[in-house]
């Protein structure tokens, strides 16, 4: 067999202590649209017309740990991407006013000389969500 085996990303499950709280974030802010859930397990899916994410609830929120992405192997971030410069400062100022996101770093140079530019933040809940601009 020759060439790629996979076509992109399906969808991107993440695991969030509080399912309305994440639909607030994913919904409210960034403005993705509630497509679907698992009302059993429980589960609301997401869109933002590119990607799905499927926000899962911890099974017990009080007892569940938070990622440490220096510790632990798995989803170091989830980076979204933008359409422009403006794009990735409209978004700042959306997500950088919410009461319950923490910055991580605010918009800069993905590296250094580069002309992608990019921000991290923490959502409500705890996730670490990356914006940024196309690779140039």
């Amino acid at each position: 067999m020759t060439g790629k085996l996979t076509r992109g990303v399906h969808h991107i499950g993440l695991t969030v202590p509080d399912i309305d709280q994440a639909r607030g974030f994913f919904c409210g802010v960034l403005g993705f649209e509630e497509v679907g859930g698992v009302p059993d397990y429980p589960s609301i899916f997401v869109s933002d017309g590119s990607v799905l994410l499927t926000l899962w609830r911890a099974a017990d929120p009080r007892t569940a740990r938070a990622f440490d992405r220096r510790v632990n192997i798995g989803l170091h971030h989830l980076s979204l991407a933008v359409a422009d410069d403006a794009a990735l400062d409209a978004v700042w100022a959306r997500v950088s006013a919410h009461p319950e996101v923490v910055i991580d770093s605010a918009p800069g140079p993905i590296r250094p000389g580069s002309a992608t530019r990019h921000f991290l933040v923490f959502i409500p809940g705890g996730i670490r969500l990356e914006f940024a601009t196309p690779f140039s």
